[in-house]
């Protein structure tokens, strides 16, 4: 009893050694998108909030699509560090990061194709239409500053090391609410202000995971042959769990993007309205993602290692402390739910058409934490099949929800976006059983 007790007690520690430092980072990552929410929410018109948002949703659909650069190599890069293999940490970064540079300068060169499309897909007003293309092809020159720090967060992840990504994260959002407040209020830049600074931004982050990465982890480096870092069988399967993570985001931003546009078509009062409400969603999402970062590490890890007691033993506790978490969470949202509105936005009407629609955000701490921490134990664990096969079924089931629901307006289209979230979470832990604990897969 002793024993277990001690190591009871040991992975508690880890999981807090490594979930807290990302609960601090990932609340600098909404804290961003509300200073931006919010210094556009008083400027003169509601174009500028819905022209932001749809400006996020687009590179959240870009970036989160390339997110596989992050969520593949933090779980292949803990099964090595498990294995203790330090040399396949560095060539999963070399691999990474060559995906990371090809593709930022295929965005580079696709953008007006991407901006076209894209806009085409959401359907908005002609000054919000043009206040985001403004936004977008700004932005998009952050791309290969952005795509290769997903690479360096995934390794340092994998590594077991959660402070640098903090750091990292701090940092760059910090430079970018700066010269956000600089550009905007001291320059009177408006959206163009906003792309700007998340460019500057992005590059000084990027500057930054180098001079780290070679501070404490060169020695992993030992080899720069291109034959090792592209070796087939590896390649191969960094593909094919890259490709099973692109689809599963793909379907996952989607979703979001969906939700956004259906925002968009029932009024920019409405978009702006829900642009405001997914600030609390994000909030709740990157809180949540710390101790779903601490499970990829966590249990791949223990996979690597072959120790099925602990892999075991860690998502229990996972699920225990992301639970409490969600609770915490929910009650900050009934006490000082509405209060936080007046952060985002001075216009009182608009204050007073968004307070109805609390009601999904107090719901969500509790209804969606199974979601955001079975993604962190498959990805841990690189069962990236299950992630993309129960991500397709849950799409589906929220575009039919919001077909049959979007008669009765945004509480229709808020039901839909719910059903999303538990969907995803019933589907994955009904599928844990047979994917994640076979008996005699690993010994304990």
């Amino acid at each position: 009893m002793e024993n277990y007790r001690q190591k009871s007690d040991n992975i508690n520690r880890q999981i807090v050694k490594l979930a807290l430092p990302n609960i601090v980072s990932n609340f600098s990552i909404p804290l961003l998108g509300a200073v931006d929410t919010a210094l556009m929410g008083r400027l003169e018109t509601v174009h500028f909030v819905g022209a932001v948002g749809i400006g996020g949703v687009i590179f959240s659909f870009i970036y989160w699509g390339f997110g596989f650069l992050r969520m593949a190599t933090t779980g292949l890069a803990a099964q090595a560090y498990g294995d203790k293999n330090l040399t396949e940490c560095g060539l999963l970064l070399q691999r990474s990061l060559s995906i990371a540079v090809i593709g930022s300068l295929l965005l580079l060169c696709l953008q007006w194709t991407l901006a076209d499309l894209s806009f085409a897909l959401i359907k908005t007003s002609s000054e919000v239409d043009q206040l985001a293309r403004t936004y977008f092809h700004i932005r998009i020159y952050a791309a290969p500053a952005t795509l290769c720090l997903h690479a360096f967060h995934g390794v340092f992840l994998g590594l077991q090391n959660a402070t640098y990504p903090m750091f990292l994260t701090i940092v760059v959002n910090v430079i970018n609410i700066v010269l956000n407040l600089v550009f905007v209020i001291g320059l009177g830049m408006k959206v163009e202000g906003v792309a700007l600074a998340t460019v500057i931004a992005q590059y000084v982050g990027l500057i930054l995971a180098i001079v780290l990465f070679l501070f404490r982890y060169k020695h992993i480096l030992t080899t720069w042959e291109i034959r090792k870092i592209l070796s087939f069988s590896k390649l191969k399967r960094f593909l094919a769990i890259s490709n099973d993570i692109f689809i599963r985001t793909l379907c996952l931003v989607f979703s979001f993007t969906y939700f956004t546009a259906k925002s968009a078509e029932l009024s920019d009062t409405y978009l702006a309205i829900n642009t405001i409400l997914l600030q609390y969603i994000n909030l709740l999402s990157y809180a949540i993602d710390g101790f779903a970062f601490a499970a990829e590490s966590m249990v791949g890890r223990y996979k690597g290692a072959q120790d099925m007691y602990n892999f075991k033993h860690t998502i229990r506790q996972i699920f225990l402390w992301a639970f409490l978490f969600g609770g915490a969470i929910m009650l900050i949202f009934v006490l000082f739910g509405e209060q936080l509105l007046y952060l985002f936005t001075d216009k009182y009407n608009l204050i007073i058409q968004t307070k109805p629609y609390l009601i999904w955000i107090i719901a969500a701490p509790v209804v969606n934490v199974a979601a955001y921490i079975w993604d962190g134990i498959y990805l841990g664990a690189t069962e990236s099949k299950v992630l993309r096969n129960s991500m397709i079924v849950s799409m589906l089931i929220f575009l039919g929800a919001v077909y049959l629901l979007i008669p009765y307006g945004n509480h229709g289209l808020w039901c839909a976006y719910t059903l999303l979230l538990i969907t995803r979470g019933v589907l994955l832990t009904a599928l844990a059983p047979k994917h994640l604990f076979p008996e005699n897969s690993m010994p304990v």
